[in-house]
């Protein structure tokens, strides 16, 4: 199987709704690695790596992301795979 990479911003009421955690539970889950960060903007920004299918299923969550959050839009762009080892939550 193919290894892509995505990354990205999401935007809407994605700050103090357990976004970036849910984000991390849901890439370990699906065996990604990677990162997620809060922007001083309000937007969170992700980056992700792993087997396509299971890059594409996480692009897809990331549209709802948790229960408490509400996605106005996702913006991800596929780049080069960077050897990322595990997924972590930026502070």
């Amino acid at each position: 199987m193919a290894r892509v990479c995505k990354h990205g911003y999401v935007s809407g009421k994605v700050q103090g709704v357990y976004f970036r955690q849910a984000t991390a539970e849901e890439a370990e889950r699906l065996g990604l690695d990677g990162w997620v960060q809060n922007l001083g903007d309000g937007r969170v920004e992700v980056l992700f790596e792993g087997e396509e299918a299971a890059v594409h299923e996480l692009a897809a969550w990331l549209e709802r992301g948790p229960s408490a959050a509400k996605v106005d839009s996702v913006e991800l762009q596929e780049q080069g795979v960077q050897g990322i080892a595990g997924f972590i939550v930026r502070r």
